[in-house]
């Protein structure tokens, strides 16, 4: 019989073709197949976005709730820790409980600020300094309460677990603080504000410590969805010469992808290298580190920032906002780690705008500015702060209550209307906080007790520094003067003799935690 193939030899080369071209499409479609799923989870973590670290018992304080546009509308606040007496109860920075953080730094309000905007916070608990909340609390029940209290009072939808030092090396503590964060998140699982979670690690040029590597793999046996790992890019020790810290950053970024991969993998949960880069995040230190010869100046933010879009890095933050500008001429030593400034030239230019760049989503999926805040009616009997007046006189730090909403005086004012829309932020000598939040209740203003300082006599000769009472208020002398009533301070304090001690003076005076450091006791 005849046929199509009649005549036709089997090949063994044309089958062995064959075989390689079915081969290769497979292989082809199983690669693009795992490049694309690989897009999809990393296109589901959300655009990468930028957080710079806010030290919020630092002073002078960062006024993080001021509107920006140089890449700091998203916040860390740093670091909710235990008291430094000991105990298991959240503080900001061992001194300031939540209640406390509310009234003497006005915290709350500001954080309803940011949220009115669209603008996001994340809490960070832990820190280099104090002793973070598993250490204190032995139970896990005691240290998801911690943890709860902060996360609802502040409707943190983003959690920071900076851990270091004995906070990363106590395995009790370390499976404690697991156990709790991931009840937390379970119990937001299904809520319109479900709980992502970060941890904060040491890192060197070779990736994560040993320490750092068992604290992931605790936190996802224990079943936390991990929305990533942040590393610390900073003060290496260990450094080559002629290594640039951007250079540093990138060999501890690169190793350290290559640790979370097989942790991910070791938990069952393998995900592809776009994927795993979305989940890994950097944090320098800006200006001088604590090692002293490593500096992270403006080109290596350059370079960093370059390096991590290329490669697609989830998040990137900075230590701190804080710090992000040139330390004053009267600074003697900028290699000495200031909390205030970077201890670089950096002229008008700023860190957070350099490595914001390109980093334009937010620490969750859905930042949107809420639902138009309640206005709380101007009333005195209510209103945290003194109803601002046109005939009033304000000191620099006086704050006043107007439509609904706290400002403080960045000098001297009066007259100045505190939302007067023709003026220039610049040039306004009003700064605003934030909303007068509902069930508000004058706020307790600091008075020194009666004869703290002697009664002001128009027959005695003052001298710079020296301090009196007039009516319950405290004044100091300016310069020598006699017959001059410190009065003359409130009505025209730049011509007068005396002025009135600040809030903040008081408190110290009082032994109170102040705000800002511009108080001086005497």
């Amino acid at each position: 019989m005849s046929g199509p193939f009649e005549g036709r030899r089997f090949s063994w080369f044309r089958l062995v073709v064959v075989v390689a071209v079915v081969g290769a499409i497979g292989v082809g479609a199983f690669l693009w197949f795992r490049w694309f799923q690989d897009g999809q989870v990393a296109a589901h973590e959300g655009e990468p976005w930028f957080a710079g670290y806010v030290d919020v018992t630092a002073t002078p304080t960062y006024a993080m709730e001021s509107a920006s546009a140089d890449g700091t509308e998203h916040v860390v606040l740093a670091f909710v820790v235990a008291p430094e007496t000991g105990g298991c109860a959240p503080t900001w920075g061992g001194v300031l409980s939540l209640d406390d953080a509310a009234s003497q730094l006005d915290l709350d309000r500001r954080i309803v600020r940011m949220t009115d905007v669209g603008r996001e916070i994340v809490v960070s608990f832990g820190g280099q300094r104090g002793t973070e909340l598993a250490e204190e609390c032995t139970s896990v029940s005691a240290l998801a309460d911690a943890y709860r209290e902060v996360v609802d009072r502040y409707d943190a939808p983003v959690v920071d677990l900076d851990l270091e030092g004995a906070g990363l090396s106590d395995t009790a503590a370390m499976d404690r603080r697991a156990a709790a964060i991931a009840a937390i998140q379970s119990e937001r699982e299904d809520t319109s504000r479900p709980l992502r979670v970060w941890l904060t690690l040491p890192v060197g040029t070779s990736g994560l410590t040993a320490e750092g590597a068992a604290a992931v793999r605790t936190f996802l046996e224990a079943g936390v969805d991990l929305a990533g790992v942040n590393v610390m890019t900073m003060d290496f020790g260990t450094l080559t010469a002629g290594t640039s810290m951007a250079e540093a950053a990138e060999s501890a970024l690169t190793a350290t992808h290559r640790q979370l991969g097989a942790l991910w993998a070791d938990a069952g949960m393998g995900i592809g290298s776009r994927a795993l880069w979305r989940k890994l995040g950097a944090t320098p230190m800006i200006g001088q580190n604590d090692v002293r010869g490593e500096v992270f100046g403006l080109d290596d933010a350059r370079e960093l920032n370059r390096f991590a879009l290329e490669v697609g890095l989830g998040r990137m933050s900075m230590w701190s906002l804080n710090r992000d500008a040139q330390c004053s001429p009267n600074y003697p030593d900028p290699r000495i780690v200031s909390d205030a400034c970077s201890g670089v030239e950096q002229g008008d230019e700023r860190f957070s705008t350099i490595l914001s760049a390109g980093f334009d989503g937010a620490p969750t999926t859905s930042a949107t500015p809420t639902a138009a805040p309640t206005v709380v009616p101007d009333d005195p009997a209510t209103s945290p702060y003194p109803i601002w007046s046109p005939e009033a006189s304000y000191p620099a730090g006086t704050k006043v209550v107007w439509r609904g909403t706290v400002y403080v005086a960045k000098w001297w004012s009066q007259g100045d209307q505190p939302d007067d829309p023709t003026v220039p932020a610049d040039s306004s000598p009003w700064r605003l906080v934030g909303p007068v939040l509902p069930g508000e209740t004058p706020a307790p203003q600091p008075t020194l007790p009666a004869g703290f300082y002697p009664d002001w006599d128009p027959a005695t000769v003052y001298t710079a520094g020296d301090r009196v009472m007039l009516d319950g208020v405290a004044f100091e002398a300016r310069w020598w003067n006699q017959t001059s009533s410190p009065e003359s301070a409130l009505v025209d304090p730049g011509a007068s003799p005396w002025r009135r001690l600040t809030d903040d003076e008081i408190r110290i005076l009082l032994g109170e935690p102040v705000e800002s450091p511009a108080a001086v006791t005497g």
